[in-house]
């Protein structure tokens, strides 16, 4: 009874960046319990396979979180959103340019609070919004040098997440929560820390994703919560 009544409420999940690492797996985890997934990507050719498997219930959009449109958004109401589409650099302090920055911030954070605006008029009365940060977006974490433009983006992602819970808690059923996520074996963490091997892969951070996604917005609300074995 308890898994059909989620089923019900939530129908269709918006995932960014899931054309790869932890995105993708999220996506495949819906997309095999019988959601609606709408991904919003800039490479949806990755995802060519799965829209042959489920041409029904996958939606691909190419989208730049940059240079977002909201003509270019499916007009579908929005049960659960999750915000994991993410920039790096990894780069010493000195040496990371306005472009770097720009970059980062912009996809990291600029790109989360402009869809958020856009997607609001189709907001679900009970969407739950997922925020994918890093556990080096904590305050009191372990930091590490050349990912200061990445931890900083992040952070800001976080304390985002505990704003909008703050202006919205109120006035609506609306949740936003926030993942800030340790070592996944992925190709972001390979382009941080090369040559680490994480004790976490994509596919069981997905299925972690999936089960938040789905049911903690019943029990917290504007949380930061860390998910993390290692840092790296």
């Amino acid at each position: 009874m308890f898994n059909v009544y989620i089923r019900i409420a939530m129908k269709n999940i918006w995932i960014t960046g899931g054309s790869r690492g932890i995105g993708l797996e999220t996506v495949k985890a819906f997309l095999a319990d019988h959601f609606t997934v709408v991904v919003l990507t800039r490479n949806c050719n990755a995802l060519a396979g799965l829209q042959e498997q489920y041409p029904k219930t996958l939606i691909c959009k190419s989208i730049d979180l940059i240079n977002i449109r909201k003509d270019d958004l499916p007009k579908l109401q929005v049960d659960a959103l999750i915000n994991n589409a993410g920039a790096l650099v990894n780069k010493s302090f000195e040496s990371i340019t306005s472009e770097d920055l720009h970059r980062v911030y912009r996809t990291n954070v600029f790109g989360p609070i402009h869809l958020i605006q856009m997607l609001m008029p189709q907001f679900s009365k009970g969407i739950h919004v997922v925020n994918i940060s890093s556990i080096g977006g904590v305050t009191g974490s372990v930091k590490f040098a050349g990912l200061s433009a990445y931890s900083s983006s992040k952070g800001a992602l976080s304390i985002l997440t505990e704003c909008l819970q703050a202006e919205y808690g109120e006035s609506t059923n609306w949740t936003f929560n926030c993942l800030a996520l340790g070592a996944v074996q992925t190709e972001m963490l390979e382009e941080a820390f090369p040559g680490y091997q994480a004790p976490v892969h994509p596919e069981q951070m997905a299925e972690y994703i999936k089960h938040f996604t789905l049911n903690n917005h019943k029990v917290m609300r504007g949380r930061v919560v860390e998910v993390s074995l290692s840092t790296p």
